[in-house]
C-alpha cells in the first residue's frame, strides 16, 4: 500500500512537472500577433461582422477595411489560410501596415483561420514563432498549423465528405479552411470560418479575391497562379506583365473536379474573379532536413539544394534558397499586377493602391523593412 502511494505521487509529480514546462509553449501560441493599421486602414472589423455564427468563436478573425472613399470596385487579399505558410500572412500584413488606396476598396484578412494560428505541427518539429527584424524592433509571428486546430473541432471523421458537391477526402481535411469552401452556416468550426469568408466577399460586392499560400519546391504547382476561369484571361495578362519584369510564376486552371478550395468555390457561388497563388517554401516540403526557424526564414537547405540538382524541383534552387522576403515580395508584387489588371475592362471598378514597396525593394531590404 505505502508502494503504491509512493508510485502515485511521483506520477503526480511527474505530470505536475510536465505541465509546468509545456505550459509556457502552449499558452505561447494563444498570444495573437500584432498587426498595426497602417494609414490606409479606415476600420477593423471582425468575420462575425459579416457571420454573427462566428461571434466569441476561435474562428473569428479581424478583418481590415482600406476604403479610398472614392468610387472604384473591391478587393480582397486573404493570408493564413494555413497558418504554417508565413509569406502568405506576412504579405497580407504588409498590405495592411503600408497600402494606401487612392481609388475603390482593399479588404485584407491576414489570419483566415485564426484557431489555427493557436496550435502548431509538432510532429513535423515546427518552430512555435518566427522572428523578423523591423525598424522598430524586433517583431514575432506564430507559425501555426495547416488546420483548426483539434481543441475547437474534433474529432475528425474516417472520411471527410464535402458537403455541396459530396468530394470525398481524408478525415483530417475537415480542419482544412481550403477544403471547406463555400461553408455552411451550421456546419463545423471550419465550415463556418469558409462561410464568413465567402459571405464576406458577396456583402462587399468583391470584384477580385486572392489567397496567398505556400507549397513545397517539389510540388508541380509552385510560383504559380490557380486561376477560376472567370478569372482567367486577367491572370493570364498579369502573369505576362510579371513575366516583363523578369517574375516567372506560372498560370494553372482552377480544376472544376478538385472541390472545396476558394479558386473554385469562391468563383462559383460568388461574382468575384477568384485566383490562389503559391510560393515555394522547403519548410513544407518532404525532402527537407532539420525543420526550424532558420529554415522557414532563409529557405536553405542542403537537401534540396541536392534534390536540385537531381532534377527532381519545379523551381530553381540553389544556395541561396528561397528566403521568406523573396516569397512575401513575389506574393505582394502578384497580388498589385492584378489589382492593376483585373479592372482594365471597366475603369470604373478600378481599384488603385499606392504605398507598397516594390518586389525589388522587398528582396533587397527584406520584409521587416515594411513592418
Amino acid at each position: 500500500m505505502v508502494g503504491t502511494k509512493k508510485t502515485a505521487l511521483a506520477l503526480l509529480v511527474a505530470v505536475v512537472a510536465i505541465l509546468i514546462a509545456v505550459t509556457p509553449r502552449f499558452t505561447a501560441m494563444h498570444v495573437a500577433d500584432t498587426v498595426n493599421s497602417g494609414p490606409g486602414v479606415t476600420a477593423v472589423k471582425m468575420l462575425g461582422d459579416y457571420f454573427p455564427g462566428l461571434r466569441n468563436t476561435p474562428g473569428d478573425t479581424a478583418v481590415y477595411v482600406l476604403d479610398s472613399g472614392k468610387p472604384g470596385g473591391a478587393v480582397l487579399v486573404v493570408g493564413g489560410t494555413h497558418p504554417n505558410e508565413p509569406s502568405g500572412y506576412l504579405s497580407a500584413i504588409l498590405l495592411v501596415e503600408k497600402a494606401r488606396p487612392a481609388k475603390g476598396k482593399l479588404i485584407v484578412i491576414p489570419q483566415a483561420n485564426a484557431s489555427g494560428f493557436t496550435h502548431n505541427d509538432y510532429s513535423e518539429g515546427s518552430p512555435q514563432r518566427i522572428t523578423l527584424k523591423t525598424p522598430g524592433g524586433e517583431r514575432t509571428f506564430r507559425y501555426g498549423s495547416r488546420a483548426t486546430n483539434p481543441v475547437h473541432q474534433w474529432p475528425d471523421p474516417d472520411i471527410y465528405v464535402h458537403a455541396a458537391s459530396g468530394q470525398r477526402l481524408s478525415g483530417s481535411e475537415t480542419r482544412n479552411l481550403n477544403r471547406a469552401y463555400p461553408g455552411r452556416p451550421d456546419g463545423t468550426l471550419t465550415e463556418k470560418i469558409a462561410y464568413g469568408i465567402v459571405q464576406l466577399i458577396r456583402k462587399e460586392k468583391i470584384g477580385l479575391a486572392v489567397d496567398l499560400h505556400e507549397a513545397s519546391p517539389e510540388y508541380p504547382v509552385i510560383n504559380a497562379m490557380v486561376a477560376h476561369e472567370r478569372a482567367m484571361d486577367v491572370a493570364a495578362v498579369a502573369v505576362l506583365d510579371l513575366e516583363m519584369d523578369k517574375i516567372k510564376i506560372a498560370l494553372e486552371p482552377s480544376p472544376k473536379s478538385l472541390r472545396g478550395l476558394s479558386h473554385r468555390e469562391w468563383g462559383d457561388a460568388t461574382a468575384a474573379m477568384a485566383v490562389l497563388m503559391e510560393t515555394a517554401n522547403p519548410a513544407q516540403g518532404r525532402l527537407r532536413g532539420a525543420t526550424d526557424e532558420a529554415l522557414v526564414l532563409t529557405g536553405q537547405d542542403r537537401m534540396y539544394a541536392r534534390a536540385a540538382k537531381l532534377g527532381r524541383l519545379f523551381i530553381p534552387y540553389d544556395k541561396n534558397g528561397q528566403p521568406i522576403s523573396l516569397r512575401v515580395a513575389r506574393h505582394v508584387a502578384a497580388t498589385m499586377v492584378l489589382i492593376r489588371d483585373a479592372f482594365e475592362k471597366d475603369p470604373r471598378q478600378a481599384v488603385v493602391i499606392t504605398g507598397v514597396p516594390s518586389y525589388g525593394e522587398i528582396v533587397r531590404k527584406g520584409v521587416g523593412a515594411f513592418l
